[in-house]
């Protein structure tokens, strides 16, 4: 069926309530709207789902939700009786329809006669993945869209690891979802009956105690927060999110005595009233967190996003400004911190490594390969990551000690397999105590990081293509590159090309093709005569092309120089005569 078509069934569909039917109704006409709403299903991919809330099959909303928790309850089925028996733990955070959406997840698995545990309240991403593994789940379901804007609402799913979906599971649901009726072969039980019987048992404070013992367990120096305590304050926002019970929480056990929290911020709120964007990567979103910190002379801003698996930082500087640290320059001050403390302490393990992306500051391996840390790559993506983690785990080659990625995604220990801001607030906050006693704050210890390693500077780009027409858009520019890829990037010479879904290497200057350790992802890279990358992919939860550019140069205004000559090459990128 065509979008009009599939409009009509939806539209005559019993399934559907009065306020739906006259959303729906409210449409009449509006072919547009009606094609970008009805034209293909919300593709259900290793990240679950991810789209605007509203009634549609391009949309988030009840119907999808049945639909895709009864394909992926058909998955967990083929795994066994004892599979169902396990059961599947299911979360949310403050976004609108979040809890009526993991209701809805619940009470199909129960129909299914799969065991569900429930969050009695919304809680952080990476509780999820902590709850999972605690708890030997077969799954996990969270009702999340991250950083997105309000509009949009997700579905992400977990494995018993408790990391994101493998791709062989993710196939399978897509296969049954695109295969089976939206309004038909869904099995369903009444909430307060999967609460009665037993189906649906509620988790609550007793896992919050649990993860949380597991996030302090990473702490390196607790001694450093002992003498900063009484004067060191923090300030801390949500964003409205689901990290504003546990965060704040987590540092007072921690040993800090003044958390500061942005009183506009600390509700639960899916409109995000007091920001544009509730993402900790905009420092537009900390406006009220700097007025606050200024006014109680805070050394440190921590800002969570709604799902709480992504932290943002804000440091006073010796001038008392407040400078925004990035995700590389958060990282890379980590990696720092963990390598220097662990061997101060003697609990550095053996073979020890570093994980990050392909898109991750490279000045995290230099630093890695200098201390003795082996560093490896993965694709976007902290599922990624978690499978080499479960790589080091099965083989015993290598342990980890920190993994993370530029967009401000870190985790430590082995408590879950999604990043996790809580713990990273832990430590960003131990890190920035122990510097603040020997008299520094962490702009002035990433300064000497420079001094050592060199100068790198990161920046990335969105080319954001929404609609019907924008997947087809992406998918064109995708493989125009790569078929006729650039023989110069705003005057420098492209002198290596890698195609990481091909799984090769080309060497411009002479021809030569090598073979990549990893291969299956949709991206491009290349290498400048400059010593600058640049990288393209589709992003895997938004309609846009991400463009990254990582420079290397002799210092900050070189680097700044290089990535301003590339930026308009990107947003070129997006025009017709751009490739």
């Amino acid at each position: 069926m065509n979008a009009i078509e599939t409009y009509q069934a939806w539209l005559q569909s019993p399934a559907l309530n009065t306020e739906e039917k006259e959303e729906l109704e409210g449409l009449a006409g509006k072919r547009i709207e009606i094609e970008n709403r009805f034209f293909a299903p919300l593709e259900f991919g290793t990240a679950g789902l991810r789209g605007v809330v509203a009634t549609g099959l391009h949309n988030m909303n009840r119907h999808v939700v049945r639909h895709t928790t009864q394909a992926f309850a058909s998955l967990i089925l083929s795994e066994g009786r004892q599979a169902a028996e396990r059961g599947v733990a299911v979360c949310y955070d403050c976004r609108h329809n979040s809890w009526e959406f993991a209701k809805e997840a619940a009470c199909v698995l129960a129909g299914n006669s799969i065991f569900v545990r429930l969050f009695e309240g919304m809680r952080p991403t990476p509780e999820l993945s902590f709850a999972i593994r605690e708890y030997n789940c077969i799954a996990g379901i969270n009702i999340t869209a991250s950083h997105n804007p309000k509009q949009y609402n997700g579905y992400k799913v977990y494995w018993e690891d408790g990391a994101q979906l493998p791709p062989q599971h993710a196939d399978v649901i897509s296969k049954e979802c695109l295969k089976m009726p939206m309004f038909k072969g869904v099995a369903h039980m009444d909430y307060d009956t999967a609460i009665s019987s037993g189906r649906i048992v509620m988790m609550g404070k007793e896992t919050d105690t649990a993860f949380l013992d597991m996030a302090l367990c990473q702490s390196i120096s607790r001694q450093a927060v002992e003498k900063m305590s009484h004067t060191f304050n923090i300030v801390y926002t949500p964003f409205h999110g689901a990290g504003h019970e546990l965060v704040p929480k987590v540092l007072r056990r921690l040993g800090f005595r003044h958390i500061v929290p942005v009183p506009e911020q600390m509700e639960p709120n899916g409109d995000f009233p007091t920001v544009k964007s509730p993402n900790p990567e905009e420092k537009e979103s900390f406006r009220l967190a700097i007025k606050l910190a200024e006014a109680t002379n805070a050394g440190l801003i921590i800002g969570t996003d709604p799902d709480a698996d992504r932290v943002g930082i804000l440091v006073r500087s010796q001038k008392g400004e407040y400078t925004p640290i990035t995700g590389n320059q958060t990282g890379v001050l980590l990696l720092d911190y963990i390598i220097k403390g662990r061997k101060k302490n003697k609990s550095m393990p053996l073979r020890p490594a570093l994980i990050k992306t392909i898109v991750t500051s490279e000045l995290a391996k230099a630093v890695a390969e200098k201390n003795g840390v082996a560093c490896f790559d993965t694709f976007t993506g902290f599922k990624f990551m978690a499978e080499k983690i479960k790589e080091f785990e099965e083989t015993g080659a290598f342990n980890y000690i920190l993994a993370f990625e530029e967009s401000y995604g870190y985790l430590m220990g082995n408590h879950a397999r999604d990043k996790d801001a809580v713990t990273a607030s832990v430590m960003i906050a131990e890190m920035a105590a122990y510097h603040a006693e020997n008299g520094n704050t962490l702009l002035d210890v990433l300064d000497d990081l420079y001094s050592e390693y060199g100068y790198y500077m990161e920046d990335t780009i969105n080319l954001v293509m929404p609609g019907a027409g924008g997947l087809e858009k992406m998918n064109a520019l995708m493989e125009h590159l790569r078929n006729e890829p650039p023989e110069n990037i705003s005057g420098a010479e492209v002198t290596v090309m890698r195609d990481y879904l091909r799984g090769e290497s080309y060497n411009i200057q002479n021809g030569s093709i090598c073979t990549l350790d990893i291969k299956g992802s949709n991206v491009l890279a290349y290498d400048l005569a400059d010593g600058t990358q640049f990288i393209i992919r589709p992003s895997g939860t938004e309609p846009k092309i991400k463009v990254y550019i990582k420079a290397r140069g002799k210092d900050k205004a070189d680097c700044a120089d290089k990535i301003s000559s590339y930026h308009l090459y990107a947003q070129d990128l997006k025009q017709p005569s751009g490739c």
